[in-house]
């Protein structure tokens, strides 16, 4: 199988900050998760289908407003009609207020921020692309 990927790159705003010290809420790095799992599907299918469920996901650092989070995922597994996916978020681009409120700084090492794993379905009558 040629390996399906698909990577997405944004800017955590402040509007994304749910909690104190402009914290972005988990759920979003899931809803980046989602648009990838859904190109990953055009990709291959021609079809949006439709995300079942996560195996696993996995917190592994902070994410706050203004920070530059870039996503990536691919299609690990296919069956009949489902697909197993890998998704990893990093984060490349942070703020440095200590040095002024409009500073940034690109990452050296970007750092991993979240990983999870899941399974999408696409129903076989909307499978669209041959493979």
């Amino acid at each position: 199988m040629v390996p399906i990927q698909a990577k997405l790159r944004v800017r955590m705003s402040q509007a994304d900050a749910h909690y104190g010290g402009n914290l972005v809420d988990g759920a979003r790095l899931l809803a980046l998760f989602g648009d990838l799992a859904t190109e990953l599907l055009v990709r291959h299918d021609g079809d949006e289908g439709l995300f079942r469920a996560y195996d696993a996901v996995e917190f592994l650092a902070p994410v706050h407003a203004g920070d530059y989070v870039e996503a990536e995922g691919e299609i690990v597994k296919v069956g009949a009609t489902s697909r197993a996916m890998r998704f990893e978020a990093r984060k490349v681009i942070a703020p440095r207020p200590d040095v002024s409120d409009s500073a940034a700084e690109v990452l050296a090492t970007p750092v991993v921020v979240c990983r999870a794993t899941g399974t999408c379905v696409v129903p076989r009558e909307k499978q669209r692309l041959a493979r």
